[in-house]
């Protein structure tokens, strides 16, 4: 394996402060010249923010100590693995911004070695193939009061043992006869030594190694022996691994490996309203209840890249949220709240209404046409500006008329003048229903001589609204979303499905400066939020909006190195 020095520059170690900054430090202080993580997910699923946060920490921390990081597929389990799940975990790490340049590694790629180390622990009498079921061993073990009971296999000979062990590799047993288990200690008061399996039979095709192997490595064992054979430093995981580092420690130790990784924990991400578990993820994509991994409703990398975040805003959430060992619940508003303060001064700013209402300018004339600069972004003039086609006939949202306002409420009502986003002030005059008494058309007149960018100082309005030429408008979808899960006391795990997770607004019109947009391009709609084109279902034809987040923040505790 490659030997990669530390870069001992003081400035590589700015802004170290956590705890595992500072096991990494002390470590620095003896004869360990280098540090190198590794990222080791299983591609059994779409990877979402909670790994996000451990990419980001092992990465980083590579980065930070001028080391390496490396990328390897703990693929141990064919049961649920693809060569799908493979794809798309690299294409959202590289999405994120990070490279694992050549150091891209598969457990099943150490198969053979594992063999040979379950082999080397057999003749070390540390070793030895049981013959009991999972519910026998299950019931073996013990609570954490009692001593677990050894099993009547426990002491078969070494030969006896390499006998079945080679057996089992060669297919002659059934899934679950048999299983190679550790021999420590059935009294340890960590359940996880009490003799713990270390390979299993698993008859089925592995997606690298076909059907290769009939017998595969437990994550206990094989985790260990990765991180070994890569010669890593560092082996960070999360706090279910906590209890499981004494078993991670033995291995490393019994097999005698000249590296001898440190295992650190650090706590989960969980986030509000959200449920990450793969098994839940999984269950929603293959029952139909979501539009597959990539649903950007989903906390999926695969699927808020869709929705419309940026890797930048997902590198600042998970800086923010910092790392430490006490679990905690953030709130899914930090996460929208990074994703506004990156997009907010660079994203254009156009007019759509997405729930519209005509509006006729009585006093207009009819026909006529002009075309409008309009600025594309309030606060950055770099962006520039563009024409706006304005005509007799406009769409604006329903909601900004209303036929009986209540006090305070500054927009068209009888009577009431606005401001025509950088057009013209416009009074109501009258309003119009159909049969059912829903209101159709608001009249309004305008006043020639009020035009935005003209010095017009003798009135004000309190009132500003958007607005869309309806001969120009073009037609578009806009998805709009709200938490997947919801808290439901009368659910057994105290969450349901939210039934408005998704709204769709399939008569949303939009200025034509939306023509031509394409996948992941994104604007701001005025009032609305941000918004990005669907990247799965948008068309030139048909151009599908998925709002990415509303303008006004939910979140108060914004943290000062925001």
């Amino acid at each position: 394996m490659e030997n990669t020095e530390l870069n001992t520059n003081d400035n590589s170690l700015e802004g170290t402060g956590n705890f595992i900054h500072n096991y990494i430090n002390e470590d620095l202080k003896g004869e360990l010249n280098k540090v190198h993580t590794r990222f080791p997910p299983e591609p059994n699923g779409y990877l979402h923010i909670g790994h996000a946060k451990s990419i980001c920490l092992n990465f980083g921390l590579a980065k930070l100590y001028g080391g390496k990081c490396n990328l390897r597929f703990d693929d141990t389990n064919p049961a649920k693995e693809d060569t799908e799940f493979v794809n798309s975990i690299k294409e959202d790490i590289k999405w994120l911004g990070f490279d694992w340049e050549d150091r891209l590694y598969f457990a099943s790629s150490y198969f053979d070695k594992m063999y040979e180390y379950a082999v080397l622990l057999i003749k070390k009498g540390k070793a030895f193939v049981c013959d009991m079921t999972a519910e026998e061993m299950k019931s073996a073990r013990g609570t954490l009061n009692t001593p677990g009971e050894e099993s009547p296999y426990r002491n078969r000979s070494v030969e006896e043992n390499l006998e079945l062990f080679k057996r089992m590799r060669d297919g002659e047993f059934k899934d679950g006869e048999k299983t190679l288990r550790a021999k420590i200690d059935m009294a340890s008061a960590n359940i996880n030594m009490r003799d713990p399996v270390i390979y299993r039979i698993a008859h089925m095709n592995h997606h690298a190694t076909g059907d290769k192997w009939c017998i595969y490595p437990m994550y206990d064992f094989a985790h260990p022996v990765e991180d070994a054979i890569e010669e890593i430093t560092h082996s960070i995981c999360t706090m279910e691994f906590e209890d499981h580092r004494p078993l991670y420690d033995w291995v490393i130790n019994e097999i005698d490996f000249s590296v001898k990784p440190r295992q650190i924990e650090f706590a989960k991400l969980n986030l509000s309203n959200t449920v990450m578990g793969k098994r839940f993820l999984r269950a929603l994509v293959e029952e139909g209840k979501v539009d597959g991994w990539n649903d950007p409703r989903l906390i999926t990398l695969s699927g808020i890249r869709r929705r419309g975040y940026t890797p930048e805003s997902i590198r600042k959430f998970c800086e923010m949220i910092g790392v430490s060992k006490a679990n905690s619940v953030v709130d899914t508003a930090l996460l929208e709240h990074c994703i506004r303060e990156d997009l907010k001064g660079e994203t254009p700013v156009v007019m759509a209404v997405l729930d519209p209402i005509k509006l006729i300018i009585t006093n207009y004339p009819e026909g006529e046409r002009e075309m409008l600069e309009i600025e594309n972004h309030p606060e950055n003039e770099e962006l520039g500006k563009r024409l706006v086609p304005f005509s007799r006939e406009l769409y604006i949202e329903r909601s900004d008329f209303m036929e009986e306002p209540p006090k305070k409420f500054f927009r068209l009502s009888v009577g009431k003048e606005v401001r025509l986003k950088g057009a013209y002030f416009v009074t109501c005059t009258d309003f119009v229903k159909d049969e059912n008494g829903v209101i159709t058309e608001v009249h309004c007149t305008y006043d020639p001589k009020t035009k935005s960018g003209l010095n017009f100082t003798e009135r004000k309005v309190k009132g500003t609204i958007h607005w869309v030429s309806v001969p120009d408008a073009v037609k578009v979808t806009a998805m709009l979303y709200e938490n997947l899960i919801i808290e439901d006391e009368n659910s057994e795990n105290g969450y349901s499905l939210n039934p408005s997770s998704l709204t769709v607004a399939g008569e949303c019109m939009c200025e034509p400066s939306v023509k031509g947009a394409k996948p992941m391009d994104r604007f701001q709609f005025i009032r609305n939020g941000y918004f990005c084109v669907d990247s799965k279902n948008s068309t030139d034809e048909n151009l599908v909006f998925n709002r990415i987040v509303s303008l006004k923040s939910s979140f108060k505790n914004v943290p000062k190195n925001s």
